[in-house]
């Protein structure tokens, strides 16, 4: 299907996010990616998962073939030195990370999993 992505963010790289979206879930889910704000964050956040903290990432899928993914640049900034990773390579990452939430995994071993084998398939770093 496809991929739209909103850059709200000077901040929102250059990636292969459409590679990334059909090697995991596949070339007919359709997909919106947007970057986005703190307070956006964090209101969705506190609107669809009841948490009031500012994440990096959101997930949600809208039904079996179609989700969206927003992804908080600022945040992504801030942790990347946590993880080794530029903040390029982070939000890659993270960009895995919702697809995989996505595609129905959930955090753990068999998630982690993936998520190594990912970032290492599209040489995040």
């Amino acid at each position: 299907m496809s991929l739209d992505i909103i850059e709200k963010s000077r901040l929102a790289p250059k990636l292969p996010y459409d590679a990334m979206r059909k090697s995991i879930l596949g070339n007919s889910y359709s997909l919106t990616l947007a970057f986005i704000g703190e307070k956006r964050a964090q209101s969705l956040n506190k609107t669809h998962r009841n948490a009031s903290y500012v994440p990096n990432v959101l997930s949600f899928p809208l039904d079996a073939h179609t989700g969206e993914i927003y992804i908080t640049p600022l945040v992504a900034r801030r942790e990347a030195h946590k993880y080794g990773m530029t903040t390029v390579g982070y939000i890659g990452y993270l960009f895995i990370h919702g697809l995989l939430h996505l595609k129905g995994h959930d955090h753990g071993a068999t998630m982690e999993k993936a998520e190594k084998r990912y970032v290492s398939k599209y040489e995040l770093k």
